[in-house]
């Protein structure tokens, strides 16, 4: 079972799933390869003077998977409550046991409407419908969390990027029963 279960691996689902490897969880990062991200070109941002959509997205799989994420490519059809945790079924017949999940989706709200999330309509132009989450992105469902443009922030890369890092390091703390912060340091 992995502690930590991530479906979306956009900005916000790359960076939760950065955070929870590094953090020594072990750590699911499920994607389609069909988000938005991908489609975009990217000046404002921070630290990257520029980059396309696919790059990004790229970098982010590998920053996860550097850090001990397992990636798969596939697509999450079902994701059903169970005793410790949830299952996520996929298109090819896969099936993963997580004890918590985020959903990272960005304006596909199905997955999360299956998993009894309350959803709400959603205030970014083109958003059609977000999950309603808490301060620390908690749905009304236990252990299910949303980040990024699911959870009704900003369609913003970086600011996507961030909510996913928030969220993981939300659970991390729960995980680790005191309040997770990670900085490193330079190397000398």
């Amino acid at each position: 079972m992995y502690e930590i279960a991530i479906i979306g691996a956009g900005p916000a689902g790359a960076s939760a799933a950065l955070f929870a490897a590094k953090a020594g969880k072990k750590t699911l990062l499920i994607d389609n390869d069909k988000g938005m991200t991908r489609r975009g070109w990217y000046e404002n941002y921070y630290g990257i003077a520029e980059i396309g959509g696919p790059d990004l997205v790229e970098t982010g799989h590998k920053q996860a998977v550097k850090f001990g994420a397992e990636f798969v490519s596939d697509q999450a059809v079902n994701l059903v409550r169970g005793e410790e945790g949830f299952v996520i079924e996929t298109e090819s017949g896969t099936s993963f046991e997580a004890k918590y999940v985020i959903l990272a989706t960005g304006v596909l709200s199905d997955l999360a409407a299956k998993a009894g999330a309350e959803t709400k309509d959603g205030t970014e132009p083109r958003i059609k419908t977000v999950a309603v989450v808490d301060a620390q992105g908690q749905t009304n469902v236990p252990g299910l969390y949303a980040a990024g443009t699911l959870a009704g922030v900003s369609v913003h890369a970086i600011i996507t990027a961030g909510d996913g890092a928030k969220v993981a390091i939300n659970i991390i703390s729960e995980l680790n029963g005191a309040r997770y912060v990670d900085h490193d340091l330079l190397k000398a």
